[in-house]
């Protein structure tokens, strides 16, 4: 496949097609076209899959061409494990959203052209390598999704929507004028010569020695520097404090765009926190390593314990989204840890790396799954937690199901959503033993929530309000089933996704060593 612009491909392909259903005026063809490039978009990822080399912790399926040569711009895309993997979560779940948005009558063809022109940003930002281009399409992402809550979300999407653009541009402004920065200091937005700069430490001193503002040390200014990007990824992620736009934006959009936000573009954050604070910062998230602990910290038990009092089930599941996202920041920082140049501590920062990557994947799918049984109690008239009870006895199908999707959140062994959380605490528990300790209290609370989720929706006395509810239709169960499997198939053989990253995070670690 040498040569041919597969990724260039993928990443335009949803992109015309959005241009396309623009220009139709017939309601139904929209989803149809729709959905038939989403499929071919995952097509197209299973053959990059196919064809990746597993072994090699380098950049593949390279395309590189001048663009703006007086900026040092260059067309520069690519895939590692951790892109490739990011990639195909990507493929497999706008699919699914877009199945699942059989309701939409208003506007269809604009509504099914903004979630391509979404899949199109996501693509792009996750193979992008000069930070021009991955930042056009990072605010890609951002468009879309604003009008896709502003449009058809609920009774409070206007606040909701403007919320979230509001937290979203401000983090992006911030990121901007990090980079901008950045490359005042090296002339280069190449984001693979800039880790080698920011690991050999030479970043730091080119800074200095380029912008040396108000007489700042270089440890100083690189701070300040950093704390811009961070900012940035902790709107996107969401870190807490910096989470609040996220439960009412995922309440308020519409079921299918809220399986894309958490899904999906929640994935950008972590991404941006691996793919370039990481390696360009690591000295400046040394020197804030033990406040950037207890923030992780923070966001795993505080979100639980909010998780805990919510009466809506949308609200409930937008909190066990930060919750997850939460350990994935905690394997992320504790992996940055000062160690001593002993193998040893190179293996527990790559079973750390690891396991944020699956928990990525593994959370990406549930949760998009969990939203979309949400969006099936929707249509069948409520989703508040106090609105059900004793479901299991006339929908024993819907509760069976939506069950084990449960139990994957809540990381049952046997299902994915174990050897992700079991990695990030296998590695982090040596390198910050105190915080990785307090942060297994968020694993309880996840499990009381979601219990106690279970309970209220499943058991108990039948309300006679729903006497007639309806248990899963068979085009409802073919929409669950391959996630569903997928859930049973990663946890039993999570190989079949970490061969896919492990050689990448191997020397992501290696480069962490000391």
């Amino acid at each position: 496949m040498s040569g041919f612009p597969l990724l260039t491909i993928l990443t335009l392909l949803p992109m015309v097609g959005a241009a396309l259903l623009l220009g139709m005026e017939h309601k139904k063809w929209p989803r149809c076209l729709a959905i038939a490039l989403s499929f071919v978009a995952l097509g197209l990822t299973l053959c990059l899959v196919a064809h990746f080399d597993r072994s090699s912790p380098d950049i593949q399926f390279v395309e590189r061409h001048v663009w703006i040569p007086t900026l040092n711009v260059e067309y520069f895309v690519g895939v590692d494990g951790l892109s490739l993997t990011l990639l195909l979560l990507t493929a497999i779940v706008t699919p699914m959203a877009l199945l699942a948005s059989r309701g939409i009558t208003e506007k269809p063809q604009l509504y099914y052209a903004l979630i391509l022109f979404l899949q199109s940003g996501l693509f792009g930002a996750f193979t992008a390598l000069n930070f021009f281009h991955w930042f056009l399409y990072w605010e890609l992402t951002l468009i879309p999704a604003f009008f896709l809550v502003k449009f058809w979300g609920g009774p409070q999407r206007h606040g909701a929507s403007l919320q979230f653009f509001i937290y979203t541009m401000a983090g992006s402004i911030a990121l901007l004028l990090a980079f901008l920065a950045v490359y005042q200091a090296t002339g280069t937005f190449d984001l693979i010569v800039l880790a080698e700069k920011g690991r050999t430490g030479e970043l730091a001193s080119a800074m200095l020695v380029k912008l040396g503002w108000y007489g700042l040390t270089a440890k100083q200014l690189s701070l300040v520097i950093f704390s811009l990007a961070f900012l940035g990824f902790a709107v996107k992620t969401p870190l807490m404090p910096f989470h609040s736009w996220l439960p009412a934006t995922y309440t308020e959009a519409p079921t299918p765009v809220t399986m894309l936000l958490t899904g999906l573009m929640s994935k950008l954050g972590v991404y941006g926190f691996l793919r370039l604070l990481l390696p360009l910062f690591p000295e400046a998230m040394r020197a804030v390593l033990t406040p950037l602990l207890w923030l992780a910290v923070a966001t795993i038990v505080l979100s639980a314990a909010a998780a805990l009092v919510q009466t809506d089930l949308k609200r409930v599941l937008a909190y066990s989204s930060i919750n997850h996202l939460g350990y994935c920041l905690l394997g992320l920082f504790t992996a940055v840890s000062v160690t001593a140049p002993d193998a040893r501590w190179a293996v527990e920062k790559t079973a750390a790396l690891n396991g944020v990557v699956l928990q990525m994947f593994n959370h990406g799918l549930t949760a998009a799954t969990l939203f979309m049984f949400v969006g099936f109690l929707e249509q069948r008239g409520a989703r508040g937690l106090g609105d059900f009870g004793g479901l299991r006895k006339i929908a024993p199908v819907f509760c069976g199901l939506m069950g084990i999707a449960i139990f994957s959140s809540l990381g049952l062994p046997g299902l994915n959503g174990f050897i992700g959380e079991f990695l990030i605490f296998k590695g982090a528990f040596p390198l910050a033993p105190w915080t990785t300790a307090l942060s297994a209290a968020g694993l309880l609370l996840t499990a009381i929530f979601l219990l106690t989720l279970m309970q209220r929706i499943f058991h108990g006395p039948l309300n006679e309000k729903w006497s007639a509810f309806a248990d899963l239709t068979l085009r409802e169960r073919l929409l669950v089933a391959p996630p569903i499997a997928l859930m049973f198939v990663l946890g039993i053989y999570p190989q079949l996704l970490i061969g896919l990253f492990n050689a990448t995070m191997t020397q992501f670690a290696e480069n962490l060593r000391f």
